[in-house]
């Protein structure tokens, strides 16, 4: 069996929610099972996935806007 061709990307979150990744993964290790931050967000999307599209839009229109980007140094 081939290895899957992986991918690399960046995107930008708000602090707040990026701070949930490290909640998950302290969750995760607490229950036996340590996860990495991809697999985290791998999991979520297979979930989003899973999901009928009237609720993959409720899920979306309930983020809150943000600018995309690189932020600002400083």
């Amino acid at each position: 069996m081939r290895k899957p061709k992986m991918v690399r990307d960046s995107f930008t979150m708000p602090k707040a929610e990026y701070a949930v990744i490290e909640a998950l993964k302290a969750r995760a290790t607490q229950a036996g099972r340590p996860a990495k931050k991809s697999e985290l967000l791998r999991a979520g999307i297979k979930l989003l996935e899973a999901l009928a599209a009237p609720a993959l839009i409720q899920a979306l229109d309930s983020l809150p806007a943000i600018k995309t980007g690189r932020p600002a140094k400083g």
